[in-house]
């Protein structure tokens, strides 16, 4: 199950310029919250057509201002959009577009390259090219383990993200050992039960893949088990994303025959849908 998109946040795709380094006629700049803020209202909604369209016209208004940093920042979020939305090609298109405009924008080295490395490499993971993201992911552990302190939740996204693309090509110790990395970051992360469950359960899946379930149900349950009652955390906010992956997580809990706590979940994500 793979981890959501990390989206660039103000000081990654505003890196820092020497102000009196700065081209007069630079470009005009797309309105990145605005932009932003409208995508959340969209997909609070599942509004994905709006979703698209809404990503789509502004990519197109950042192309014809020459905005690159607005296309950078608009890549990451349809690299995303596009990979939820089982789009192989638009998907691979952007991650590829993402990842070119690193050295046009001399972002090599910062924290924004780090984060599109992890987008695009979800992205080439969840496609069938696992070899192609364990690539991106080990620049960006490169970036992120020499910038981000061990209580930030974006390492604990990349750990669980390289812990899948290691899966898929039977590297079992790899990926155990990155989903215990990305277990003892969020455990040290406000809000953090929620990728805790989700790494439990691709631990759960890790298993079986390398076990089968019948040598491997012990384990497996033990991993269930935790998962859900990290779900039940009374403490984490019952918002958009709480019910994305409750959503999310339902199908997993489903296929080991945890069949109350699949229902439950997906109650749990209609009333929140039902709500916004």
């Amino acid at each position: 199950m793979t981890n959501r998109n990390f989206p660039l946040s103000k000081e990654e795709y505003e890196e820092p310029r020497c102000v009196l380094c700065m081209d007069q006629d630079a470009p005009t700049p797309i309105p990145q919250r605005r932009v932003r803020e409208k995508l959340d209202e969209y997909m609070s909604r599942r509004d994905y057509a709006g979703a698209e369209r809404h990503l789509n016209y502004w990519l197109a208004e950042a192309r014809q201002n020459g905005d690159l940093r607005g296309e950078f920042f608009l890549r990451n979020e349809m690299m995303g959009h596009y990979r939820k939305a089982g789009n192989k090609d638009q998907a691979i298109l952007n991650a590829n577009e993402g990842v070119n405009l690193i050295e046009k924008l001399g972002f090599e080295n910062t924290l924004s390259a780090g984060t599109a490395y992890v987008n695009a490499a979800t992205v080439y993971d969840a496609f069938g090219m696992p070899q192609r993201s364990i690539e991106l992911f080990e620049k960006a552990r490169t970036i992120y383990e020499g910038s981000l302190p061990e209580t930030d939740g974006r390492l604990g996204g990349l750990y669980n993200n390289m812990g899948l693309a290691y899966m898929a090509l039977k590297r079992f110790g790899e990926a155990y050992a990155a989903f215990l990395k990305a277990l003892d970051v969020m455990a040290k992360v406000e809000n953090g039960a929620l990728e805790q469950a989700i790494t439990y359960l691709n631990l759960a899946n890790a298993v079986e893949l390398e076990h089968g379930l019948e040598k491997g149900e012990q384990k497996i349950g033990q991993y269930l088990d935790k998962a859900a009652a990290l779900l039940d955390e009374p403490t984490v906010p019952r918002d958009g994303y709480y019910a994305f992956v409750c959503e999310k997580c339902a199908p997993t809990f489903d296929y080991y025959g945890y069949f109350l706590v699949a229902d439950d979940l997906n109650e749990r994500a209609k009333s929140i849908y039902e709500r916004a």
